[in-house]
């Protein structure tokens, strides 16, 4: 189970990050659920409190997060550091005495307090001690409105406008003349994905050994610095070493010699797969399988085309699925991974002979022969050899799942 939601950067008149208004979301899909305000409010408190440290979505800036009346009156924001949350009272509020008790108390409590989409009433003025920022809809309030929120507000200089859903240069250039201090919308970014699957301690072990066999020359030392810090990985890496898919009689007894004896190349795919593996413990053995095959087969591409090197084609095949497996965008994965820019590339623009190999191996998977056979054309490919590889790809991906099976 994961929990998701959704960060959208909130900008000052300098264009320099103020905080974040954060989202509920209920899947990787990046759109607001058919659920009401109560429920996505709880939602997202109970999130910062047993899934995700609010640090991790907001580094050291404020996080604005949306509260309806119900959720006030329970207290949430309570259960929140107040260095950290704005707390947005929903447009769908209505003002009123229950309301204004909430904002004096949690003013006094050192929280700031924000309007959200708001729409100027008198009865509002009452509120105006305890409010620090009013967040105004730029697409739906015009000139004379925003004229009229200003005069409301000029005997409280400690209130400040933020414009919300500034989707061009010219309406951020409008906001700014009209006073606005702070500015949200699709102009500057559109809401982030995030979610609360954070690397383990081997699996941060395992992205620095990725990056230290992406170097041209390997440091056996510091590879196995990395091992020795880790009694897992170390364990998987010797069981592996003596693994029967390289029929070997030789026995292995320490880290620097498994190293030796796998070879960079065998090295490289066994740290790509345990990391695969590693981070798809949740997810069905098919995807893991799958992975694996991809790799298999780009491999095998390369080594038909001998354009690419096998390591690095094997690589960008096992990574490819790493969206599906992480439930995250393959651009905020990447980001993450110490990866090569021709991997990151073919991945994330769809780029490259790379990219056509990942292409050439999503036809496969659908059936789509037409667009196979076109792609193997344009790869210059022999078309008889390419099939044969599927195969062997497909068989070798069952040899590793039975291998890691015997060292997980």
């Amino acid at each position: 189970m994961f929990f998701y939601a959704a960060r959208q950067p909130i900008l000052d008149r300098n264009k320099a990050l103020f905080g974040y208004e954060l989202l509920f979301r209920d899947g990787v899909d990046n759109a607001f659920p058919d659920i009401d305000g109560d429920e996505a409010t709880s939602k997202m408190i109970e999130g910062s409190q047993f899934a995700f440290g609010l640090d991790d979505f907001l580094g050291d800036k404020p996080g604005f997060i949306n509260f309806t009346l119900e959720t006030l009156l329970k207290k949430y924001p309570s259960m929140l550091p107040k260095e950290q949350v704005v707390i947005e009272v929903l447009e769908t509020v209505q003002p009123g005495k229950r309301l204004l008790a909430e904002c004096q108390q949690l003013k006094e409590q050192g929280y700031v307090l924000a309007l959200d989409d708001y729409e100027h009433k008198h009865v509002w003025r009452h509120f105006y001690p305890y409010i620090d920022i009013i967040k105004i809809d730029f697409r739906s309030t015009n000139s004379e409105q925003i004229e009229e929120i200003k005069t409301a507000i000029a005997d409280f200089p400690n209130i400040k406008l933020l414009a919300e859903k500034v989707e061009t240069i010219e309406e951020f250039q409008q906001a700014m003349d009209q006073g606005f201090a702070y500015f949200q919308g699709y102009f500057f970014s559109k809401p982030e994905m995030m979610q609360a699957k954070a690397l383990s301690p081997s699996q941060l072990a395992l992205a620095e050994l990725l990056y230290e066999t992406s170097k041209a020359d390997m440091d056996l030392v510091q590879i196995a610095e990395v091992f020795k810090r880790d009694v897992t990985l170390s364990y998987k890496l010797l069981r592996y070493s003596n693994s029967a898919i390289f029929r070997r009689r030789t026995e292995i007894d320490t880290i620097k010699h498994a190293i030796v004896v796998l070879g960079q190349v065998e090295l490289k795919k066994f740290l790509s797969l345990l990391f695969t593996a590693q981070i798809s413990t949740d997810k069905p053995a098919e995807l893991m399988r799958m992975a694996m095959t991809r790799a298999n087969f780009a491999e095998g591409l390369a080594a038909l085309s001998g354009t690419v090197p096998l390591e690095k084609a094997f690589l960008t095949g096992m990574m490819s699925l790493m969206d599906a497996i992480l439930d995250e965008s393959i651009e905020s994965v990447m980001e993450k991974l110490p990866l090569s820019a021709d991997i990151k590339d073919a991945l994330v623009n769809k780029e490259g002979v790379l990219a056509d190999y990942i292409r050439l191996i999503e036809y496969y998977e659908t059936a789509h022969w037409t667009e196979a056979t076109s792609t193997i054309k344009h790869l210059n490919l022999p078309v008889e050899k390419v099939p044969d590889a599927y195969h062997q790809a497909v068989q070798w991906a069952n040899e590793q799942m039975k291998a890691l099976g015997e060292i997980a």
